[in-house]
């Protein structure tokens, strides 16, 4: 069990599946870039925790609601979570909801942070959360999880990763893949320039010390 104080944010576990290099960047080197692409993500989330809470054919709908695992040592806000009723009409049992600004990826990124939500409700609500759903702008689809045993220890040892990855507290060095090309951290992580640097701080001390003996 993690205390307070060492919570990380559940959007941390989906940088560090999709890139250890950018969650380096993000959530150790405090860095942040936006392009296009981060924009309208931004943009899409803002839309859908303003839009408040309401109750739809008998579905109660809460919107940014705020989510914590101690387990995780995650904390953070839902997009969306749908409460429908169980079937003995006793209990309301947690759907999450999580808006993504693009298509499905290929890795399992976008559904373990959704598998992260779903464990936080069930630590909070103390109530079982089996299934959730991942809604894609760009398809403007949504596309149901189950939140099986194999997800569900997925999660767990990604989350512990990302935990052991943040106290280490050093960012890896640049991989270029064909994904870095849309990355909005593309000019800072520069991919392609300096796979043999473990920081960007590192990187710009010593372009500094280049051009101190140059001048």
């Amino acid at each position: 069990m993690y205390s307070e104080d060492e919570l990380l944010p559940l959007s941390a576990l989906q940088h560090f599946i999709f890139c250890r290099r950018q969650c380096g960047l993000i959530h150790i080197e405090q860095a942040w870039a936006e392009n296009l692409f981060t924009a309208e993500g931004r943009i899409m989330h803002d839309k859908v925790h303003e839009e408040g809470d309401e109750e739809r054919r008998g579905v109660k709908i809460e919107r940014g609601l705020s989510l914590r695992s101690l387990e995780l040592g995650l904390s953070g806000k839902a997009d969306v979570v749908e409460f429908y009723r169980s079937q003995d009409g006793k209990t309301a049992v947690p759907f999450p909801v999580e808006y993504k600004r693009g298509k499905p990826k290929s890795d399992i990124s976008d559904k373990v942070q959704l598998c992260a939500q779903a464990i936080c409700l069930e630590e909070m609500l103390k109530t079982p959360v089996s299934r959730g759903a991942l809604f894609y702008g760009k398809t403007r689809h949504r596309l149901d999880i189950v939140f099986d045993e194999n997800l569900r220890n997925k999660t767990k040892e990604a989350a512990y990763q990302l935990h052991e990855f943040v106290d280490a507290g050093v960012s890896p060095p640049p991989v270029y893949l064909p994904k870095c090309d849309s990355c909005s951290f593309f000019d800072m992580c520069l991919p392609k320039s300096i796979a043999k640097h473990l920081s960007i701080k590192r990187y710009l001390e010593e372009e500094i010390e280049g051009h101190e003996k140059i001048s």
